[in-house]
């Protein structure tokens, strides 16, 4: 049997009873989110690199520490809460539709960077 972690050390935040099957069942939601959108759309293609990788990695190993060192992004309990975050941002991308052309013309200046001046 391994070792059990007792704490992550972070205020407010408990120790994931099962990290492997959260992540997978919030990755496979994401990747199916995903799906839904224009293949082209560059949220889409970006996202779903980052999700597949950590995804082959979830598959791969069967140690939660092993996991967090491989993926490097923080404890698999972080881990959770960023793929909660990214399919919540991925569900509201679905309503907002960033890939489709604007409905009206935006005011000369708005994209430009610095500012202007007055």
């Amino acid at each position: 049997m391994g070792v059990l972690k007792k704490t992550t050390g972070l205020m407010g935040l408990a120790v994931a009873p099962n990290p492997h099957h959260t992540l997978s069942s919030l990755y496979g939601k994401i990747l199916r989110t995903l799906q839904k959108m224009p293949s082209d759309a560059a949220y889409r293609k970006f996202t779903e690199q980052i999700v597949r990788e950590r995804a082959a990695v979830l598959q791969q190993t069967k140690d939660t520490f092993e996991l967090e060192s491989k993926i490097n992004c923080g404890q698999a309990e972080e881990l959770i809460i960023q793929a909660e975050n990214e399919l919540n941002l991925a569900r509201k991308m679905l309503n907002w539709k960033p890939w489709e052309p604007l409905v009206a013309k935006p005011p000369k200046g708005q994209w430009d960077w610095p500012p202007a001046k007055a």
